[in-house]
């Protein structure tokens, strides 16, 4: 049953809205709707605007909040997120550690699979505002640390790093790994990726690098053939302890 304070998705004629009851009032190109007359209801019921038209209720999943939840940085894609989650073994059975949180999307989609996941970021307003989305979501295992992650001590199975990668942080996330565990380290350009792949030497048993690309489809009357839009997003470097 959805409360007053719960984010949901309204969606109706091919169009999504990403709402709570308690925001009163929504104006659509399908009419004003009194958000109140989603409280009590569950997934998959209908409301109705004040034209009749019919919009259905569904509750927000991680992909939702990629998609609607307000941004402080630029969050990785979902397709490079699951790569992570893939080539770690990330499972419910793991504590994770990740920097730096900015959006708090990665950290939301590693709180679905994993334990535990315990987040930093450095900068307090990114970290206010990462707090506030995971507080829409309603994920209770993830914690949002406003600070640096190499005064973190505890120890971990995965740790991922999205941030200003130095060699520092690698040798870091080798102390707070369990042996088995996987750091994944994804990063924008070249020499980041080739910091990463360097800083492991000497310290993992494992490293492979990989360049995150996926390319969309375009299909029309003529045929289907890939898109022409970028592909390419960034390169993750994975590493097992």
């Amino acid at each position: 049953m959805i409360g007053l304070s719960d984010r949901v998705i309204l969606s109706g004629n091919g169009k999504s809205w990403f709402v709570r009851p308690s925001d009163g009032k929504l104006g659509t190109d399908l009419g004003l709707v009194d958000l109140g007359q989603i409280v009590g209801k569950e997934p998959g019921d209908v409301i109705r605007t004040h034209s009749g038209k019919e919009l259905s209720i569904r509750l927000p999943r991680s992909t939702d909040f990629f998609e609607y939840a307000k941004r402080s940085t630029a969050p990785m894609l979902p397709r490079d997120i699951g790569l992570v989650i893939g080539l770690t073994g990330m499972n419910k059975h793991d504590y994770v550690l990740d920097a730096g949180t900015g959006s708090g999307i990665s950290a939301i989609f590693f709180a679905g699979v994993a334990a535990q996941v315990t987040s930093y970021e450095r900068r307090a307003e990114s970290a206010e505002q990462a707090r506030l989305t995971v507080s829409d979501s309603g994920i209770q295992n993830l914690e949002i640390i406003t600070g640096d992650i190499l005064k973190e001590t505890r120890m971990y199975d995965v740790v991922h790093l999205d941030l200003g990668l130095t060699k520092e942080h690698v040798i870091h996330a080798y102390s707070v790994l369990k042996p088995g565990g996987y750091l994944s380290c994804y990063t924008p350009f070249f020499e980041q990726m080739a910091l990463a792949f360097d800083g492991a030497k000497g310290l993992f048993s494992e490293c492979s690098s990989y360049e995150c690309i996926m390319r969309d489809m375009d299909r029309g009357e003529r045929g289907t053939r890939p898109s022409t839009r970028v592909c390419h997003s960034g390169y993750i470097t994975i590493m097992r302890k």
